[in-house]
């Protein structure tokens, strides 16, 4: 998993282990979860075509209209995808009652919903980047149903 801001804390907190990013979660969950929020790249490229990201369900939707320019720039696609899927679990955390980040072995963030299932929305949020399928408001959808 490449998380830009990781390789600075990283860094400062004197370690490459692959759990980083679960043992920032143990030392400060909600920091953790305000970089994940981060999103600039995608935040950048949706304020462009006029889109705000509010963290509702509604920009989901909104982001699911936008015309797919990232997929020309193949070093931009990844970076688009990973951004959309921790905004998209961004969106869930705060929206659905119960649900949390959460971390797999390995240091892939995901989200865990009440009913126990895990979403893996960085990879939703590639699959979405890469072919608009599924779109992230119904992924959301489904998560909110759990």
């Amino acid at each position: 998993m490449n998380i830009p801001f990781l390789d600075a804390w990283r860094k400062r907190h004197g370690g490459e282990r692959e759990d980083s990013l679960a043992a920032a979660f143990d030392r400060n969950p909600e920091g953790v979860a305000e970089l994940l929020a981060e999103c600039e790249l995608l935040r950048a490229r949706v304020a462009q075509a006029g889109v705000e990201l509010d963290d509702s369900p509604r920009s989901l939707e909104l982001i699911d209209q936008l015309p797919p320019r990232w997929r020309d720039d193949p070093e931009e696609l990844p970076w688009i995808g990973n951004d959309a899927g921790l905004y998209l679990g961004t969106v869930i955390v705060r929206t659905v009652p119960g649900a949390a980040w959460g971390v797999w072995p390995g240091g892939q963030p995901v989200v865990r919903l009440p009913s126990g299932r895990e979403v893996n929305v960085v990879e939703a949020g590639l699959d979405w980047a890469m072919s608009g399928s599924p779109e992230l408001s119904q992924v959301y959808a489904e998560a909110a149903e759990s």
